[in-house]
């Protein structure tokens, strides 16, 4: 089909564009100018309802102050909610990656606004002199203060599901450490054998450590709220009406549902300054080290299964080989794994963007964004296919586990208080040149009675811990 199109016409002419398209004539240039990464503000809906939520919020603040008919008020409102509830996300097409510190993005959403709400209205698409994509939608605002908080609410929506998908896999590890509670095992220090621990124990580690990154998150999430918006070009407010950041920002915090939402108290900084998303960045990395250090441990624990640790057994997903039959690998953990290798990345691609800002704006927020978001999402999917695929499905080789803590000359350290160190120390060479059990050589020479062994190697006093 012959694509037919309308003229529109900017500061440097006229755009020939589609003529069913909502975006218009500066989104057009956009996509020209940034075919970068073939991933456009589609690929991004948490982005384009919160620009859609924002301009809502700023054409009621502006309807609030006189500033703005009530009618195109209404117009723009109701448009701002059919693209909150899904709709025309198929026209917001500019790369995420841009320059003009996220213009192209603010003009695509001024533009697709506009021309919904003139069919609202009952008007044609591109009767611009009816209602305006700059004098209207954009009406006291700039980019500068609109596209970083648009970024910021996007970026709050993305953590609210990861912090729901760590809460799963806590909730998973918590649950196999409990099902292992009664499981000894060695611990390891240098991947040598240190002291007997119960592999619930080790879990339960596992938990804690994604329940501290949790609140990290959560903090930093916090730090989001605070907005610029009404700031206008550079923090001055310069062209928004008095009274129109109160009003902006309440309005927002009323259509997110997201109370701790704030004006900062110095727009100027808060226009030219990015640290909070270097901060949420680093707490990513965070994650996702954390994260793949788990996943690292989990490879190692089930390692072999007949030549290497072999003490738990993960879910077979899928075939290992394709010449090795019968292999299976730790697919799982491997791909979570390089999804770390990724934000971790990603966190260099953030430092150095933040760093690049200069005088009262960063125009490099789109990477940072993309970095951000693209980060969030690919550590919320590991997360949930690593509790659903993987953690839910670990078992123990109990047999195994028990006859390695017998045969480990780390028991001998339990043993040391009542033995002595330098006999605790003779023991365990002998035992280790020898391959025989240290307990073994303990009883040939009578160095405890039976009653004393057994109540220094149960498992409340190997690990500290009750044992169901």
């Amino acid at each position: 089909m012959t694509t037919r199109f309308r003229t529109e016409y900017d500061m440097l002419g006229a755009v020939e564009v589609p003529v069913n398209a909502y975006y218009g004539a500066h989104t057009t240039r956009a996509v020209a100018n940034f075919p970068l990464t073939g991933e456009t503000l589609a690929d991004r809906p948490h982005l384009v309802r919160a620009l859609a939520a924002v301009k809502a919020a700023a054409a009621r603040a502006n309807a609030d102050l006189g500033a703005l008919e009530p009618a195109l008020a209404e117009a723009v409102t109701r448009a701002c909610a059919e693209v909150e509830q899904g709709a025309l996300h198929d026209q917001f097409v500019v790369d995420l990656i841009q320059g003009g510190a996220g213009t192209s993005t603010n003009m695509n959403a001024n533009e697709v606004l506009a021309n919904r709400a003139l069919e609202l209205l009952g008007h044609p698409r591109a009767a611009y002199e009816v209602l305006h994509p700059l004098d209207h939608v954009n009406l006291g605002q700039s980019t500068n203060d609109v596209y970083p908080t648009a970024v910021k609410l996007a970026l709050d929506a993305h953590i609210g599901e990861l912090l729901a998908a760590l809460a799963q896999l806590g909730e998973a590890f918590a649950a196999k450490a409990a099902e292992f509670a009664d499981v000894l095992k060695m611990g390891r220090t240098q991947l040598q054998d240190a002291v007997p621990m119960t592999l619930g124990q080790e879990f339960g580690a596992f938990a804690a450590t994604l329940a501290e990154d949790r609140d990290r998150l959560a903090e930093a999430r916090v730090l989001l709220h605070e907005l610029n918006l009404g700031g206008t070009a550079i923090g001055t407010g310069l062209n928004a009406r008095p009274g129109y950041r109160e009003r902006a920002v309440g309005h927002l915090r009323r259509r997110t549902g997201i109370p701790t939402l704030v004006s900062a108290p110095d727009l100027v900084e808060a226009t030219q300054d990015v640290g909070v998303f270097v901060q949420l960045s680093g707490v990513l990395k965070r994650i996702a080290v954390k994260l793949s250090k788990i996943c690292n441990d989990l490879r190692l624990l089930s390692s072999g299964p007949q030549a290497g640790f072999g003490e738990i057994v993960l879910p077979a997903r899928q075939a290992g080989s394709s010449i090795m039959p019968g292999k299976v690998n730790p697919v799982i953990p491997e791909a979570v794994n390089q999804i770390a290798f990724e934000v971790i990345g990603y966190d260099v691609t953030v430092t150095l963007a933040a760093e690049g800002g200069q005088l009262q704006l960063n125009a490099f927020e789109p990477v940072i964004h993309r970095a951000l978001s693209a980060g969030l999402d690919h550590l919320t999917a590991g997360v949930t296919v690593l509790t659903e695929h993987c953690v839910r499905g670990i078992t123990a080789d109990r047999d195994r586990l028990a006859a390695t803590v017998a045969a480990s000359t780390g028991l001998v350290t339990a043993l040391g208080p009542a033995l002595g160190h330098e006999t605790a120390c003779a023991l365990a060479l002998e035992a280790h040149h020898t391959g025989r059990p240290a307990l073994d050589l303990i009883r040939e020479r009578a160095l405890l009675t039976e009653a004393e062994l057994a109540e220094l190697t149960s498992p409340a006093a190997l690990t500290g811990l009750p044992v169901r």
